[in-house]
């Protein structure tokens, strides 16, 4: 099977559903002649031209709006956020446009338009540039939130994305792009709201998704030196989020530590643990342990932003608190 980079999927999934679907549309700023910021759409607008790969001015709220307004009509918009933290200034469209046309209408108006862009942090990039928006988002009912963390993934719920006749939110981890994996050469898709289990073990579930989930495995195989293999699940969708999925590793390993980018007040972390404690609190031998941002706005500085940010050391010294190892 190809290896190919997370980047590579995503703009193989945007040219084969171009190709596939003619309402199909990409706009945002820097994706036509510039290649895409993080250069995902790459040879598309001289495939496709510019009545179907659109460079806008820096109008977040303006060029949502047309998106919205392409999807009620017929079309299929692809709207790319140079990243999710300037999506801020759309989210007008977003949540009270697209989200609730539909029921506003009484049905008369699907909205099914993607809106992606990266997510979270990257390296000193500072608090204004380095956010996780999927609780954010997730929030709000009338969308969905994909947040996939493997090359493989990215291709398969990008297109399932672009095929809803829903919206979207398509969340792409700022670290992502360059990270490979395998991708068939032949069609799939991936469906939204399943979960996927990652790495099997008995020991205790992590529960996770998007950027998190490379950090997760690193774990996993560093806990697995140790005798100590754990489950690690892979949201791929916050929402809708497979609930089964969680309950069927929890009840099985009877410990769970929910790994998460974002932060920790009403975060999707919390949800997971909602979750476990309603479905699972039978099974557990341990209070559920999560790992998250520190609560502050993201540092520049190096060493105070990777005091913030989850990673490794911290996601297995969870697991061993949850085993009472420590």
């Amino acid at each position: 099977m190809p290896v190919i980079t997370y980047r590579d999927a995503l703009h193989d999934a945007l040219r084969e559903e171009m190709q596939r679907d003619d309402r199909v549309f990409l706009m945002g700023e820097e994706v036509a002649e510039y290649n895409g910021a993080y250069k995902v759409s790459k040879g598309l607008l001289a495939e496709f031209g510019e009545m179907r790969v659109v460079d806008t001015p820096i109008t977040e709220l303006g060029f949502a709006g047309l998106g919205v307004g392409a999807a009620m009509v017929g079309l299929r918009p692809i709207i790319e956020f140079m990243t999710w933290n300037f999506a801020l200034l759309a989210l007008d469209q977003v949540v009270n446009s697209a989200a609730k046309t539909l029921y506003m209408s009484g049905g008369q108006y699907n909205v099914p338009i993607v809106f992606r862009g990266p997510n979270g942090a990257a390296l000193q990039l500072s608090a204004q540039h380095s956010q996780s928006w999927e609780s954010w988002l997730a929030h709000i009912p009338g969308l969905k939130v994909v947040t996939p963390g493997t090359p493989y993934d990215a291709k398969g719920l990008l297109k399932s994305a672009i095929r809803d006749d829903n919206p979207v939110c398509f969340l792409e981890g700022e670290m992502l792009y360059n990270t490979k994996g395998e991708v068939p050469d032949e069609e799939y898709l991936v469906p939204i709201g399943k979960a996927d289990l990652k790495r099997e073990g008995d020991a205790c579930s992590i529960i996770t998704n998007g950027k998190m989930v490379l950090t997760a495995m690193q774990a996993a195989d560093q806990l697995a030196r140790d005798g100590i293999h754990v489950d690690v699940v892979d949201l791929r969708t916050v929402r809708p989020m497979d609930v089964e999925a969680i309950a069927r590793s929890v009840q099985k390993t009877n410990r769970a530590v929910v790994l998460e980018e974002g932060w920790e007040i009403a975060g999707i972390g919390a949800q997971v643990v909602d979750y476990i404690q309603r479905d699972c609190f039978d099974w557990l031998d341990a209070p559920v342990v999560r790992v998250h941002q520190a609560d502050v706005p993201m540092p520049y500085a190096k060493n105070l932003e990777r005091a913030a940010k989850p990673d490794v050391p911290k996601t297995i010294a969870a697991v061993r608190k949850v085993m009472y190892l420590d």
